[in-house]
């Protein structure tokens, strides 16, 4: 205990703690990071996003919705659906309110403590009260605000990860419904035609101008087209169900109107130069890792120094009997470093900074070889669904026509006629199919561009872990 004479020399230290508790203080944003989120997705899709809050903007999200299914989808709306109503994505943006939070709280003083006690005997009674402050995280705010801050920037990339690539999984949703749909009413035209030629066999099986295994084989084909057209149903079925999934909708909502047919290619597949270092620049995932190994230093940097001694207590001691004069003074409490010297921590701060660094150099890595695989996909699904528009199906509407003039001039029959027919059914399937993987590559090589794929090791785990075992 010191005597009463020492304890103003506390008095500039207590100014210096207040004053720099008072300039270290964070305060929360108004936009809690959704600006910076909405920013960063509308560049890399178009649109933004809405974080409802409940209670507040419901009623205007949901207004919003509803005019927009009012009119046939196209890819935009159904990603501008998705982005406003889809829940997993707003669970993702209350994870920004969390981390602001956490950044809000590091950047404040711990609590004091206060102590009191009162002996008595032998007629004689002793009061003792202290308040005690946290020294070394008084010491340490600058850096656990730093470490939290990159936490808050990182759980802004991290939503705006979750909106892009809930952008793209819905834009690739859309036109696999789409063709889905569309290939159930190709089918339902196929199932007619073989309709037709199984009843034309039996009537002509009938006045004996027909043999039973022709008609059997007729008979087989309506029944495969009509087991085709059920496949195709439930194929479009789940098609559409997965799009409705990713836009939020349920109830009369999921009554959405789609258009007809797939949009058609463009002239000429696009040329992207750089198309590597355009990854590099935009990825999210590549950035959150750099982010990531930022702040998994920082944490280093704070084991580093709270290593030894992480425990330093001062504070105001006033002490008094009812037998003397009240006594005032200061009590400091230090972590005697006997049996932990602090190397551990240090050791696995130091181990899991590196376990980052590897980690960015494999995101940096897996992006390049993913841009790289998506444009080949891209180019390739083009020439292949151009080469079916062009080619094929030209060829073949050309022998349809070829034989339909043959049929007039009545030198080939009419099953001849159906079995030229059935023959487009591969081709114009198979075109559907190609012309649906262009815009599904198209949509992946935007994705590898901006960065929608795994994302690197959250903010919230390793780094931040080690930056709260450190103190």
């Amino acid at each position: 205990m010191v005597s009463q004479r020492y304890f103003p020399f506390l008095r500039p230290i207590a100014l210096g703690v207040a004053a720099l508790v008072l300039t270290g203080c964070a305060t929360f944003s108004q936009d809690g990071g959704l600006d910076t989120v909405s920013a960063m997705t509308k560049e890399r899709t178009g649109q933004s996003v809405q974080f409802s809050r409940p209670g507040s903007n419901t009623e205007s999200v949901d207004n919003s919705v509803n005019q927009l299914l009012s009119k046939p989808l196209n890819p935009d709306t159904a990603i501008q659906v998705a982005l406003m109503n889809n829940k997993n994505l707003q669970a993702s943006l209350a994870e920004l309110g969390i981390a602001e939070a956490d950044f809000v709280q590091a950047g404040r003083m711990r609590n004091p403590s206060l102590s009191f006690g009162r002996m008595a005997g032998g007629g004689e009674v002793e009061i003792e009260r202290s308040i005690m402050f946290d020294i070394i995280g008084l010491l340490t705010i600058p850096v656990r605000s730093d470490i939290e801050g990159r936490r808050f920037e990182q759980a802004k990339l991290q939503a705006a990860s979750q909106a892009v690539r809930l952008a793209s999984d819905t834009r690739k949703a859309f036109f696999s419904a789409v063709a889905a749909q569309q290939t159930v009413q190709y089918t339902e035209q196929v199932r007619s035609a073989a309709e037709a030629s199984a009843e034309l066999a039996r009537r002509m099986a009938q006045v004996g101008n027909f043999s039973k295994l022709d008609q059997a084989r007729e008979q087989a084909f309506y029944a495969d087209a009509t087991a085709q057209i059920a496949r195709a149903k439930h194929n479009a079925t789940v098609a559409r169900e997965q799009l409705s999934r990713l836009m939020g909708l349920w109830g009369q909502k999921t009554a959405f109107k789609l258009p007809d047919r797939l949009p058609d290619l463009p002239k000429n597949p696009d040329t992207i130069n750089d198309i590597e270092s355009q990854a590099m620049q935009q990825r999210l995932d590549v950035q959150m890792a750099k982010r990531d190994t930022e702040m998994t230093a920082s944490a280093l940097g704070l084991s580093r120094a709270t290593g030894f001694i992480n425990v330093l207590h001062a504070g105001y001691v006033n002490k008094s009997t009812n037998d003397a004069p009240r006594e005032n003074g200061y009590e400091i409490e230090l972590e005697l470093p006997i049996f932990d010297w602090g190397r551990s921590r240090t050791w696995k701060a130091e181990a899991i900074y590196m376990q980052s660094v590897h980690r960015t150099a494999y995101t940096a890595i897996r992006a390049r070889s993913e841009v790289r695989e998506a444009y080949s996909a891209y180019q390739t699904s083009y020439d292949l669904a151009k080469h079916y528009r062009d080619e094929v199906v030209p060829l073949r509407k050309k022998i349809s026509d070829e034989m339909l003039l043959r049929y007039n001039g009545m030198l080939v029959g009419v099953f001849e006629l159906l079995a030229d027919s059935r023959a487009q059914i591969t081709s114009v399937n198979t075109a559907i199919e190609a012309q649906r993987d262009y815009w599904l590559a198209e949509t992946d090589l935007q994705a590898a561009i901006n960065g929608t794929g795994g994302a690197s090791t959250s903010m919230r785990g390793q780094a931040s872990g080690e930056a709260a075992q450190a103190h």
